[in-house]
């Protein structure tokens, strides 16, 4: 795991060992272990990289690493199958000096080109110079969990890096982007689903997850493209339940084992959910036989009503684990709170981003390099409330003979969950499921009232940015469309940003073994029934590992995200003041009308008013 930055440019004095030199120095934290900045003989290509030693930690693997007197790589990641590989590879005749996975990958790129690609597996993003074709090479992994931004010049030049920060230290003007802020402020959304590239500052674009770019340097000309996709009309309607349960297993086992390929040690992230808990289990029999205790960091809140504190301990008292324990609070958020906006770069949804990055902190302080983590499953394994509706969708119009008696048993299981509603048959889901078009004009009318009854934006900026900013509405025909969305274009996006930020920012690697593509795609194979079953989600994983997982978690029947006491902590005096600091940043930027800004923030306190103040003080962060 590393920090890559480059300068391509048809002007060779806009390349410097100097400019690259404060490109990497600026993402240290991400790559504490070594460093390397490098020039092409024609002057037009430099790269620098900042290294973070996981996988062979001589100085042989240092980079930027060269290949074949004619590739020379940045890489920022890990390629989890390099032994299986590397050993195709060398029967194919090619030669290695080194252990590294970073060796492995530009061998393949010299055979297979952009076909590397999908060969895979792993997080990635990297940029390989090749001086026979003068040619960059680039890509990002299929999910996103490694960062590339860039700001292009056609014609003129490409500057990129693991960070927006990167650009900023090569001369590149940080400038706010008025449409996402508007549409974080007024919707409470991070991302332009429409427009993958768009970040929140106008000159600096994010190279999408699952696309690769190719710049010809002579020209500084660039092209993009789409390299992965998930299939999910493809479904397997002749696969028995234990057929289903036995390859899920297996590749769960096989993604777990080659994330724990480590030359430093290894620990877990464990919150008490599913998902977490899960990893924490196939490891600990992974590790059966042996004398190798695994580290897990976990944060906790004495006294929240929702603290995972009891489930953790299921894990605990199942396993030989050394546990470690976190409580974030209040206090030390205020404190954070600008180290840990630097590092996001972008606003951050809810709170609970500084509890993982307290986490991430606890290992550093235990010297543990890299953590598992549950993070992915939710989006295709069907783990959050809000797919049942598509789940009832689906059977309603594919399975029919079905859908009553899964409802009637989603009811029935339901019947006492007191932290998630149940999803009710009613007008709303009728009219949802019939006539979607209405519901989202009904949506842009309520929006417009609601603005001119608050008056919480100036009129100009308003004005300006609304008509490229409808009320965001999905409709989903069924679950695998549903699916599909979320880990591709969804809320994943940002959960993937924050962990990374998160890790980097205390030189740690977070590895998320159900993100391995071809476990994604196998669940995506599976029919609707097998992902949600008599009221319960995430079906095939709950039965699938009966075996190890504690009864207490594997049935437990509510969902709860990782949640922090965030309305408690927005109670606090300082964060109050700095609510109200970063109103003012707003209001002096005409982006808030006078009569918000003069608002008592005190008043209220409910849900949706605290998300209000939240979304105001990760704005005013952004203005310096």
């Amino acid at each position: 795991m590393c920090g890559i930055a480059g300068i391509i440019s048809v002007n060779k004095n806009e390349v410097s060992q100097q400019l690259l030199k404060l490109m990497t120095d600026i993402i240290a934290y991400r790559g504490p272990d070594g460093e390397g900045q490098w020039i092409s003989e024609n002057g037009n290509v430099g790269l620098g990289h900042r290294r973070l030693s996981i996988i062979d930690l001589t100085h042989n693997a240092d980079q930027p690493m060269h290949y074949m007197d004619r590739y020379t790589i940045i890489f920022n990641g890990e390629i989890y199958n390099y032994i299986e590989l590397k050993k195709k590879l060398i029967k194919q005749g090619y030669l290695f000096k080194t252990e590294s996975d970073t060796e492995v990958l530009m061998a393949l790129y010299d055979k297979e080109k952009e076909n590397c690609l999908l060969q895979l597996d792993g997080m990635f993003s990297f940029a390989i110079y090749d001086t026979k074709e003068n040619q960059i090479f680039a890509a990002r992994d299929r999910f996103g969990e490694k960062p590339f931004y860039y700001n292009y010049e056609p014609g003129k030049h490409f500057i990129f890096g693991s960070e927006m920060k990167c650009l900023w230290a090569a001369g590149i003007e940080r400038e706010v982007n008025s449409n996402m802020l508007f549409a974080y402020l007024n919707y409470g959304i991070l991302q332009n689903q429409k427009n993958e590239n768009e970040t929140f500052y106008n000159n600096c674009t994010n190279l999408p997850h699952r696309h690769y770019l190719n710049l010809c340097v002579n020209k500084c000309i660039l092209s993009l493209t789409k390299y992965y996709e998930i299939s999910i009309n493809n479904i397997n309607h002749t696969i028995t339940e234990a057929q289903a349960k036995e390859k899920f297993r297996e590749l769960c086992y096989t993604s777990v084992s080659r994330r724990l390929r480590s030359d430093v040690t290894v620990g877990s992230s464990l919150s008490g959910g599913l998902d977490s808990s899960l990893i924490v289990c196939i490891i600990d029999q992974l590790k059966k036989g042996t004398q190798q205790k695994q580290n897990t960091f976990s944060a906790i809140f004495p006294g929240y009503p929702k603290d995972e504190r009891k489930y953790i301990d299921y894990i605990i008292e199942r396993t030989n684990v050394f546990p470690h324990f976190i409580t974030p609070h209040d206090d030390g958020l205020i404190e954070d709170i600008e180290k840990l906006s630097y590092h996001q770069e972008e606003p951050f949804g809810t709170a609970s981003i500084y509890a993982q990055f307290c986490v991430m902190r606890l290992a550093k302080e235990n010297n543990v390099t890299v953590l598992l983590d549950g993070q992915g499953a939710d989006e295709y394994l069907a783990g959050y409330h809000s797919y049942y509706h598509q789940f009832f969708n689906d059977l309603r119009k594919n399975y029919p003979e079905m859908s009553q008696t899964q409802y009637n048993e989603y009811l029935q299981l339901h019947q006492g969950n007191n932290i998630n509603p149940k999803m009710n048959k009613d007008l709303k889901y009728f009219v949802r499921s019939n006539f979607p078009g209405i519901l989202k004009a009904g949506k842009n009318l309520t929006n417009y009232y609601n603005h001119k009854k608050s008056s919480f934006f100036s009129k100009e900026f308003y004005m300006s940015n609304i008509k490229d900013n409808p009320v965001p509405y999905s409709y989903f025909k069924d679950l695998n469309s549903a699916l599909y969305h979320n880990i591709l274009q969804g809320e994943l996006q940002n959960l993937l940003r924050y962990c990374d930020r998160n890790s980097m920012a205390q030189s740690r690697e977070v590895r998320l073994p159900f993100l391995y593509h071809e476990l994604v795609e196998f669940v995506f194979s599976l029919p609707p029934y097998f992902k949600i079953n008599k009221g319960w989600t995430k079906w095939i994983m709950r039965t699938a590992f009966d075996n190890i997982l504690p009864e207490q978690i594997r049935w437990r029947k509510d969902k709860i995200g990782y949640e922090s006491p965030q309305s408690n902590w927005l109670q606090n005096k300082n964060v109050q003041e700095k609510i109200h600091e970063s109103k003012r940043k707003l209001y002096k930027h005409n982006i808030i009308s006078k009569k918000e800004f003069e608002k008592n923030i005190l008043v209220n306190s409910s849900s949706e008013v605290n998300n209000k103040r939240w979304e105001i003080w990760m704005t005013g962060e952004m203005f310096k």
